[in-house]
């Protein structure tokens, strides 16, 4: 099997403060959950203090982002309030933003706590409805901050309820194209809008696994394309393993991803993404 990182339509991002340029393998995302309730390290970074001893960490290993949450999108969770929400993210997005050099993402479906988050030093917003809140393209367009646009069938709550599709990769570009064309016509630039598939948000087992194998489909709407399957559930059944047994299957799709020219990974386990894909490159560029 032929590793090929550089794609030709691999964009360059803009954000509020930060461009991250085209390059052969994807730039690494680190999580940082601010929640006690996240499926995957729920409550080990929810006090302050552990939530920026880690997005240090995750920058020193590597990370070119660091994406913060305070609400949990896990599968069946239920939903916080915004004062909560800002409550858990913004303390922690002002120690950040004096003290990394890597660009901080806000992971929220609300404008009110983006524009917060954005005014606290955060450069891109992760929005896994994709802008369903009618206030999010103002927050947009107003700081030039870039976005990230999440397909999810249905609410974090329900999603994964019996989901079903005719044909889930065509169904999910077309969403995400329609909100591509949205944005566009709010004035929001090509140069900060991001697709992400949304993998294991209303899918199925077969879904993902369809999903990306055939990200390239995604890809052909012509902007950077960001895959987050850290520690996902479907890696789980595939192994049979626990969340925090899951990382040879993580790093599998951050392979698979990055041969099919993804620009973005969003991951859990930052230095060994990192180092995975550092081996990659070398491998196929060794001079």
């Amino acid at each position: 099997m032929s590793y090929s990182g550089g794609s030709p339509q691999k964009r360059v991002i803009h954000g509020r403060g930060f461009t991250l340029s085209p390059k052969r393998v994807p730039h690494v995302m680190g999580i940082l959950n601010v929640t006690p309730d996240s499926f995957s390290d729920g409550g080990r970074h929810f006090v302050m203090a552990d939530a920026v001893r880690h997005a240090t960490q995750m920058a020193r290993d590597g990370a070119e982002i660091i994406d913060i949450g305070g609400e949990s999108s896990r599968p069946g969770s239920d939903g916080i309030g915004v004062e909560e929400e800002l409550g858990r993210v913004l303390p922690v997005i002002k120690s950040l933003a004096g003290r990394l050099n890597v660009p901080l993402s806000i992971d929220t479906r609300r404008a009110e706590v983006a524009r917060a988050a954005v005014e606290a030093g955060c450069g891109m917003i992760n929005d896994i409805t994709a802008c369903r809140d009618p206030d999010m393209a103002r927050v947009i367009g107003e700081f030039g901050v870039s976005v990230v646009l999440m397909h999810m069938k249905g609410a974090p709550k329900s999603m994964q309820v019996k989901p079903t599709y005719q044909d889930v990769v065509r169904e999910v570009r077309a969403f995400l194209e329609e909100r591509v064309l949205f944005l566009k016509h709010q004035g929001i630039e090509d140069d900060r809008i991001i697709i992400d598939p949304g993998i294991g948000f209303g899918k199925r087992f077969r879904d993902n696994l369809d999903i990306l194998s055939e990200l390239q489909l995604l890809q052909d709407l012509g902007y950077p394309v960001l895959v987050g399957a850290s520690r996902k559930a479907f890696l789980g059944e595939l192994l049979d393993a626990a969340p925090g047994d899951r990382l040879s299957g993580s790093l599998a799709v951050a392979a698979w991803s990055h041969r099919l020219g993804a620009d973005i990974i969003r991951v859990h386990d930052v230095k060994e993404t990192v180092d995975l894909l550092r081996v990659l490159d070398a491998l196929e560029y060794p001079r």
